[in-house]
């Protein structure tokens, strides 16, 4: 290493890695960064659906942004397929929710030292504050991320460090240890006063987070999980599972119902080889019917497509139930709401 060591940067875009960012700046270190996408940012499933974007096209746009307000040049690494892995059976288990919180940050911190290693860095730095998470940024927790991702000596938390055992730039005089900082726990104050200390008025506000802390996104999760026991999830379902109103119909047959346009749009293009249901001459939803669907069961989802349609009070509906060139068509009565209740996911 030399007088003027290289970090790379673990960027989420929020506040406490531009925090971190802006330290490490004002110490002359030269900084990179890398942001990851795995596929459940609650953005870029929006994005996915209602802009119609591909990764590719979220990765561009969000690298062009998180470049202009980190002032460094931040890559945007695409990991979703990859990252899907993880929630068989993370080593660490889960959260509240759905959310392997250790085992995801070892896993993208793996990633980030290939990129260190790859561009000759020094160290690998986050804006992790210690007691902020309960999961994953607790001391015992912080440690454990350090010594399986092989970063032991060379993760720095610059917003925490003092607090931390030092690292090899701290130990070698190349950082200035007396400069990093030692905020901790989960108030977010003295973040924000060093925001305006620093004139920032464009970071995310705190909050939001990762899908799979979800309550309502784990429950479709696991309800898909054990419809499908064995099978590879795939990035597009996990979309999906963010979208419409889920109702499981039979163990064996599941429906998506369209909320808006946008939603409609999104299953008419990516799940367009699935069974699809429509109301015939009437506005209303796109819904997907997914399963080994039976006769009682298409007629159920028609009855859910009747249901969330202009038609809901018609006492009977035609309803197209079809999958490319074969359609049939269903004349029923709209579901009631025991009905919906009863099988809402």
């Amino acid at each position: 290493m030399d007088s003027n060591p290289t970090g790379i940067g673990m960027i989420s875009g929020g506040l406490d890695s531009l925090l971190a960012t802006i330290v490490l700046k004002n110490l002359g270190v030269r900084l990179r960064g890398v942001h990851f996408l795995n596929g459940f940012a609650p953005g870029s499933m929006k994005d996915r659906v209602y802009r119609k974007m591909s990764m590719p096209e979220i990765a561009a746009e969000k690298e062009a942004e998180l470049s202009s307000l980190f002032g460094i040049q931040v890559d945007v690494v695409d990991l979703s397929d990859e990252f899907l892995q993880l929630l068989d059976a993370p080593r660490h288990g889960f959260g509240k929710n759905i959310n392997p919180c250790i085992d995801c940050r070892i896993f993208l911190l793996r990633k980030a030292k290939e990129i260190m290693i790859g561009e000759k860095a020094d160290f690998i730095y986050t804006g992790e504050v210690l007691g902020q998470r309960p999961m994953s940024q607790h001391l015992n927790a912080m440690r454990a991320v350090e010594k399986e991702s092989g970063l032991q000596g060379i993760l720095l938390r610059p917003l925490s460090a003092k607090l931390l055992a030092p690292t090899i730039c701290e130990k070698e005089g190349l950082i200035d240890r007396e400069r990093l900082l030692d905020i901790q726990g989960r108030t977010r104050r003295r973040q924000l006063e060093l925001a305006e200390e620093f004139g920032l008025s464009s970071f995310q506000s705190p909050g939001g987070g990762c899908t799979l802390t979800d309550e309502n996104y784990a429950r479709k999760f696991i309800d898909l999980r054990r419809s499908q026991a064995g099978a590879v999830l795939t990035v597009e379902e996990m979309v999906l599972l963010s979208t419409g109103r889920h109702l499981r119909l039979s163990p064996e047959t599941k429906i998506v119902v369209g909320r808006n346009q946008e939603e409609n749009e999104y299953f008419e293009d990516k799940w367009g080889d699935s069974i699809l249901a429509a109301a015939v001459d009437l506005p209303g939803p796109t819904v997907i019917i997914q399963g080994g669907a039976c006769e009682e069961d298409f007629l159920k989802a028609a009855a859910v497509t009747a249901r969330y349609g202009q038609g809901k009070d018609l006492p009977m509906v035609k309803v197209s139930v079809k999958k490319g060139e074969e359609e049939k068509i269903l004349e029923v009565a709209p579901a009631s709401d025991e009905d919906l209740e009863r099988w809402r996911i």
